[in-house]
């Protein structure tokens, strides 16, 4: 009932704005977007898309995509363990994060290219046309990873001016940011850029057992770009890019210390308090995040008068070498555990679209998607290891209990649990996909219009699983090691894929549409209604807890193929595919003295991709249904022509409808509300323009709110009750435009230092312990940027 009010108040919100300004349009800024692959205004697409312009995130100090969700409500952006790995949502709709196998639900785009990994697509961009959020299933025009929605990024072509910028920014924490570019014309028909950049910040959380400071920033980029006219119905444009991540990256906080942290002060470690925001970690590890991106691209557009083709072919690469401390602890249970993953992939789409004036506007096209994923993995046991273990079960018999067993099976002593033992784990995933697609939109009259859009997405994918374990302990028949089987959960060995019951291919195919009318009442507001489906294809389980489901087991252990590890439980290999739903109705105005959009809607993703960190590995399974209710809305309002505000808002009402299995210890979760996603989020925001002197200056702020939601599934009920995060964070900057072209700008981010967790997972090795990642402390800083 509290949600279906709020949604009232925000139409009786559009309609008191609208008619307050006596329909009247004014010059407002007029935005361009490319959200249905051509050229429209903002306030015309009959698509429920939020734009964050490049001037917005230059006066907002937005420094990178993580902070885009502090003027987006709509998106949800959480970095984990390492620098890239980040997950996005939009509407709550997201996943993606740790896995290696499951591609994002949010599909991310840079000009154009399709970014298959959080990894290759967070780099800092020197300069920024606008940034495109997408709510809701994309795959008529997007392709099969746009269940859920797409962030499409935007950046200016060559100018053909002869120009740029160098800017430089510092901060607290040991910020320091430059940034430059340069551009120029060869000829009249040949202009180009380079530009450049390099970040670096001190780590703020304090490694108390003496190691390295974490969450520290070094990172660095260059790029450089042609865009070349060799005919008047002709335009080429090439991009290629490099960049490189060296980081200490990320800490964790202790949110409940379990039973087990007596073993770990016994063996010498350390444990920080529960002070889940005192940003301090002890580990005896210092983790490290290593990576390099990649890539070129080249667009092709010729005009042939009634149509235009359009041609974009990209190849580009993510190399990640990173590792960090798994029992986050200072006590040695673990050696470094590396992981090396390598992605390289080939796209390339075509696509016709029309330019003519008649009543019929079409676009049809085909994209080509080539993917090889090859990740290695390795968890060691580490010196202390054996005496953690041992140290734990001493309460259920005599100390040396791992001693005896080891006597009972005729092992040598200190075989279990051995300093260098644990497994190694290979994956490598080949993906190809192709996709036709088309949209046409058919004005019935002046003022409305019907749009009909279809796209058939055939996804192959072939994996492979490979595992070397020597962890001994978890090979032995549960049945006679009694209450020590609870340890067999530690590295486990796994069946290698393909095998001889098993397959190791997927082959998803599926057809999504939309259907859409657009009604204009008049020149100033515009209303639509429409239904669309998304498609994501299978998701392989690329992590140590791939194994076969019951029936695959049970065929195995029949064939005798499990003589090795004839403890093996079900596991989860691999996910069926997504198919998404929306129905919306949409309102676009322009009045007097700013705009207003909303969006209500009623979202589902049947068979949703859940991969859930257990304390051990990740639990890849389908939901049976997860839908959600809401309103989106954006207000714009100029009371005076110096000074906007904005006031934008996502409300809502999610729900797993079915997701057997899918709780703590399996609880039946149909019925309850998925973690993770807030109910209410809102963005308020206020930018002055004024003269000093005689220069051009501004002030703004923004606050970013969220309220409370439970941070992730699967944990017990009484974590449940504390591993919560709220937002109430506030941003502020001030900055003035001097007449020789030179910017000074002041900001700080998280002013009011708000607290709040970003994701949290059991804590491996450690039963009844549970981290969480706390968000960012307040920063600030000064820019300036001389251009010429």
């Amino acid at each position: 009932m509290k949600l279906i009010r709020a949604q009232k108040s925000c139409l009786a919100l559009a309609v008191a704005s609208i008619f307050a300004g006596g329909m009247a349009q004014a010059a407002i800024e007029e935005v361009i977007v490319t959200a249905n692959k051509r050229e429209q205004t903002l306030q015309d697409i009959p698509v429920s898309v939020t734009v964050t312009t490049g001037d917005t995130i230059s006066k907002a100090a937005i420094q990178d995509i993580i902070d885009l969700q502090s003027v987006v409500p709509t998106l949800r952006v959480s970095q984990l363990q390492s620098s890239t790995n980040t997950s996005f949502a939009i509407r709550g709709f997201g996943n993606g994060s740790n896995n290696e196998g499951i591609e994002p639900s949010v599909g991310v785009f840079i000009d154009g290219v399709y970014r298959s990994r959080a990894g290759s697509a967070i780099s800092d961009l020197p300069r920024l046309e606008r940034v495109e959020v997408l709510s809701g299933p994309q795959s008529i025009l997007f392709g099969k990873n746009a269940s859920a929605g797409v962030i499409s990024i935007v950046t200016p072509k060559p100018s053909g001016e002869t120009g740029g910028y160098i800017e430089a920014s510092i901060g607290n924490i040991g910020y320091k940011n430059t940034k430059a570019l340069f551009e120029s014309a060869i000829s009249e028909d040949l202009s180009f850029d380079v530009s450049g950049n390099m970040t670096q910040r001190d780590g703020y959380f304090t490694n108390v057992a003496g190691g390295a400071a974490m969450n520290e920033r070094e990172r660095w980029g260059v790029r450089g770009q042609v865009s070349w006219t060799p005919t008047d119905n002709t335009e080429v444009r090439i991009i290629a890019d490099y960049d490189e991540i060296d980081e200490v990256c990320c800490g964790v906080s202790n949110l409940i210390n379990g039973p087990t942290g007596g073993a770990i002060g016994l063996l010498g470690g350390e444990l920080v308090p529960e002070q889940p925001f005192a940003y301090r970690i002890a580990t005896d590890i210092d983790p490290f995040n290593e990576v390099e991106n990649g890539g070129i691209s080249a667009q092709i557009d010729v005009d042939y008068g009634s149509f235009v083709l359009t041609s974009i072919t990209s190849q580009r690469f993510s190399d990640t070498f990173e590792a960090l401390d798994i029992d986050f602890t200072s006590a040695p249970l673990t050696q470094t555990s590396p992981n090396d993953l390598n992605v390289d992939t080939f796209s390339q789409e075509i696509r016709l679209t029309s330019t003519g004036d008649g009543d019929l506007s079409w676009m049809v096209g085909a994209f080509y998607f080539d993917e090889e994923v090859k990740y290695d993995s390795e968890v060691l046991w580490g010196p202390q290891a054996r005496n953690y273990f041992d140290l734990l079960v001493a309460g259920l018999g005599a100390p040396g209990a791992l001693g005896a067993v080891e006597a009972g099976f005729g092992f040598p002593a200190g075989t279990f649990f051995a300093n260098g033992t644990g497994a190694q784990d290979s994956f490598t995933q080949d993906d190809q996909s192709t996709s036709l697609f088309g949209q046409f939109d058919l004005q019935l009259n002046e003022q409305l219009t019907l749009t009909a859009g279809f796209n058939y997405t055939e996804a192959k994918k072939e994996v492979t699983v490979s595992q070397v374990n020597n962890n001994v302990f978890a090979s032995l028949p549960a049945a006679y090691v009694g209450a020590l089987s609870a340890l067999q959960s530690s590295l486990p060995p796994v069946v290698n894929l393909p095998n001889a019951i098993e397959g190791n291919t997927s082959d998803d195919s599926d057809t999504t549409y939309t259907l859409r009318l657009a009604y204009d009442l008049n020149d100033s507001i515009n209303i639509y209604g429409s239904y669309a489906t998304g498609f994501k294809a299978s998701s392989w389980n690329l992590s140590r807890d791939s194994g076969p489901n019951a029936a695959d087991l049970a065929a195995l252990v029949a064939a005798g193929l499990t003589t090795n590890a004839p403890n093996l439980s079900a596991g989860s290999r691999f996910a069926s595919p997504e198919e998404s739903e929306v129905y919306e109705l949409g309102l676009k105005a322009v009045f007097e003295r700013g705009s207003f959009n909303m969006a209500l809607f009623d979202q589902t993703i049947k068979g949703f991709q859940s991969s859930i960190f257990n304390g051990t590995g990740f639990e890849l399974r389908n939901a049976g249904r997860q839908s959600t209710k809401g309103v989106e809305f954006d207000l714009v309002y100029y009371p005076v022509e110096s000074l906007r505000l904005g006031f934008a808002g996502t409300l809502l009402d999610p729900l797993y409808d079915e997701f057997v299995g899918g709780g703590f210890e399996g609880a039946d979760l149909s019925g309850t509300k998925p973690a993770g996603i807030h109910e209410v989020s809102l963005s308020l925001s206020a930018l002055y323009n004024f003269r000093l002197g005689n220069n051009d200056a501004y002030a703004r702020a923004d606050y970013q709110y969220a309220d409370e939601v439970v941070i992730v599934d699967n944990i017990p009920p009484a974590v449940a009750a504390i591993a919560t995060r709220e937002v109430g964070s506030l941003n502020l900057s001030a900055g003035m435009n001097t007449q020789s072209g030179l910017n000074l700008s002041i900001w700080a981010r998280n002013v009011t230092n708000d607290e709040y967790m970003t994701s949290g997972f059991p804590t491996p090795a450690q039963a009844g312990s549970f981290n969480i990642y706390p968000n960012q402390p307040r920063t600030f800083g000064i820019t300036v940027r001389k251009s010429f």
